[in-house]
């Protein structure tokens, strides 16, 4: 079958964003075609608007944005009999190879062969028609929006981030960064029984909004002595944090995670920033700090999906600016700025 019209928000260089069209094809065996409704952008969209890369991605030829998506199935591939034309889903945007090692102990997100949305060479979901992996695509339940089903892509990075660090009942948590990604962290923390929540960042506005959301204490950075903001921290929530999520990915913001962190907790690393940074390594050494890492986020979908669906998380308030397919660049520019108090924005590929 020959290909069809499909308009898109393609970029083909530093800042140079074009809304155009874009051939799809029918979905092939496994995947449904869907109709995308709702996309999210997130700040990687922004970066590779930005800088055409990040670390060893490279955007070589133009590429369709978007990745924290969900639509409605408009074809059914051969072999998919779990979703059917008309369902409301979310889409997973990472497909692993599901053959190699990684892949069969159940940690696909480490998969060598990963072919994420938007990311080089692999086209993302910002069109109005978009082929996926049908095992990879969720039906949300009726009451859960469009929106929230997008939402649930940056929620399950924060599902793997609570993991790794092992939140429970009665800890006290310290999330470096409100932006998008602290914030969900902020939710889904409380949704795993921290107690005691204290959040750090530059902007009053988004510390304004985590208080909103259930932080406990915010915290202004405003010192890039990372022990100084620790001193600080350390003072409000009366103790040291048990599990910190650092989402900034900024030096001396990880700095303050370290310090801020109580001997034998964990500290888990969200924020990607430069390639290699110096650390007070010694510090958490002779503490047992234990310092982890996450990537993107694996088996998380489902719980990000029940969190949402049973009230338990509530990430409507993330959502601060609307634009239409045709208008992606000043969603980008909106984005990008925080213009308004720009939190997370949404583009609507249906209107």
């Amino acid at each position: 079958m020959a290909s069809k019209g499909n308009v898109a928000a393609v970029l083909h260089g530093i800042d140079d964003l074009r809304i155009e069209e874009h051939p799809v094809s029918p979905p092939c065996k496994g995947e449904v075609q869907i109709a995308m409704h709702a996309v999210g952008i997130c700040g990687s969209d922004v970066h590779y608007l930005k800088h055409m890369r990040i670390g060893d991605f490279i955007v070589n030829e133009p590429m369709v944005l978007g990745h924290e998506s969900s639509g409605v199935v408009a074809e059914v591939g051969e072999g998919v009999t779990h979703l059917k034309v008309g369902d409301r889903v979310a889409i997973e945007p990472g497909v692993p190879c599901r053959t190699c090692p990684f892949c069969k102990e159940g940690r696909y997100n480490l998969c060598e062969e990963m072919k994420f949305c938007a990311t080089p060479p692999f086209h993302g979901s910002l069109c109005q028609c978009y082929n996926h992996a049908a095992d990879f695509c969720y039906k949300l339940p009726d009451h859960v929006s469009f929106e929230e089903g997008a939402l649930l892509e940056p929620l399950s990075v924060a599902v793997h981030a609570c993991r790794r660090a092992g939140i429970t009942v009665g800890d006290n948590v310290l999330v470096c960064g409100a932006g998008p990604i602290g914030l969900v962290n902020l939710l889904t923390a409380k949704a795993c029984g921290a107690s005691k929540i204290a959040i750090t960042d530059l902007d009053e506005g988004r510390l304004a909004k985590a208080k909103e959301l259930g932080a406990d204490y915010t915290i202004k950075v405003e010192s890039r002595d990372g022990k100084e903001v620790a001193n600080k921290i350390l003072e409000q929530l009366g103790t040291a944090a048990d599990k910190t999520i650092e989402c900034t990915g900024a030096e001396s913001s990880i700095h303050t995670g370290i310090y801020a962190t109580k001997s034998g907790g964990v500290l888990v690393i969200v924020g990607m920033g430069k390639s290699e940074i110096n650390l007070p390594i010694v510090n958490a050494l002779v503490r047992e700090v234990d310092i982890r890492g996450i990537f993107r986020y694996v088996n998380c979908y489902p719980t990000a999906l029940a969190m949402v669906a049973s009230g338990t998380v509530n990430v409507k308030p993330l959502v601060t600016h609307h634009f239409k397919l045709e208008e992606s660049r000043k969603a980008f520019e909106t984005s990008a700025s925080g213009e308004g108090g720009a939190i997370k924005v949404m583009i609507h590929c249906d209107q």
